[in-house]
């Protein structure tokens, strides 16, 4: 598996081995041993798919708050999608800086994400599906959105953001100056929702 370690602490890019033959392919796309030797232990207890009919389709920013935030594993079964970390920790050296990658089914590539940033993706491609991992269980009481065009974060998207199609949740987001965030804390200390 490699392991790329991206420019927010914590979000990290994995590419699961592949192993091809005439018959098709082999891939471990899941071990919780190979996360706990690179410092990661994580308890995935849902899986999640999500199925895009069109390019342009944009879901998130989402994350839920404590005590019920998720880390989330994520990756494209078919298609590609542009896919976004937001530090949403305030206090955090990064508070409000994101890092965006495309994952795709040709790259093989996942997206760790972890609890105190926020989630979202722009499917680049029709008909794209898109599973991952979360380590709690979903919990509308504690789901929570920030608008995906912030002009405080300035992710830059891929595509026009007159041309995304958005669920009416993620219409009425609020900026991140107004969302429920996490409290950073050095390695000393702790993390929780302010």
């Amino acid at each position: 598996m490699k392991v790329r370690h991206l420019d927010l602490e914590g979000v990290v890019e994995f590419v699961p081995d592949k192993h091809s033959d005439e018959r098709g392919y082999f891939s471990e796309t899941y071990n919780k041993n190979h996360l706990a030797k690179l410092g990661l232990q994580l308890e995935f207890v849902q899986d999640n798919q999500s199925y895009s009919i069109n390019k342009g389709v944009l879901r998130g920013l989402h994350y839920q708050v404590d005590p019920r935030a998720q880390d989330k594993l994520v990756r494209v079964l078919k298609g590609r999608i542009f896919d976004v970390a937001v530090d949403i920790r305030s206090g955090s050296p990064t508070f409000g800086k994101w890092v965006g990658i495309e994952l795709s089914e040709r790259r093989w590539n996942q997206l760790l994400i972890p609890k105190g940033f926020a989630h979202g993706f722009v499917t680049l491609e029709d008909h794209t599906v898109v599973a991952y991992k979360v380590s709690d269980f979903y919990s509308p009481q504690h789901d929570r959105a920030i608008r995906f065009d912030d002009p405080r974060i300035g992710i830059t998207w891929p595509i026009e953001a007159d041309s995304v199609t958005l669920s009416s949740k993620d219409r009425k987001a609020p900026l991140l100056v107004d969302a429920e965030v996490f409290q950073f804390e050095d390695s000393r200390g702790s993390e929780g929702t302010r």
